[in-house]
């Protein structure tokens, strides 16, 4: 259990602060439309497709490092909370429909995102 929760500390660690400096890239629109989110958003999503893939095409994969790389990395990359409030900050302000766009373009694109990643695994092993 130990090793299990410092697996997922050390990972939420690095995906904390890669979230961070990801996020300071300068990528404004007119419309306030969030894509520096969007794009962390995505990325996380790639990745954790990419790692479940692996990890279930390869037996020996390590549990504690599925748990840092899917949990912690992933997991502490990824920006639902800032995806969350920013779509609330976006409706508040009166722009609905950029709000409604976040929102379906987010959660289709991180779809599509993993369902890519199974693909290239299963299409690579």
């Amino acid at each position: 259990m130990l090793i299990n929760c410092l697996a997922v500390g050390i990972g939420g660690a690095i995906g904390s602060i890669s979230r961070y400096l990801f996020g300071l890239i300068p990528i404004q629109t007119s419309s306030g439309f969030p894509l520096s989110t969007l794009g962390i958003n995505i990325t996380g999503a790639f990745c954790v497709g990419l790692i479940v893939g692996v990890a279930s095409k390869n037996t020996g994969f390590s549990p504690h490092l599925l748990l840092l790389l899917k949990v912690g990395l992933c997991g502490g990359f990824t920006t639902f909370s800032a995806f969350s409030i920013e779509t609330v900050e976006l409706m508040q302000n009166g722009k609905l429909a950029i709000a409604v766009l976040y929102v379906v373009v987010s959660v289709a694109l991180c779809i599509f995102a993993t369902a890519g990643a199974h693909v290239i695994i299963n299409e690579t092993f």
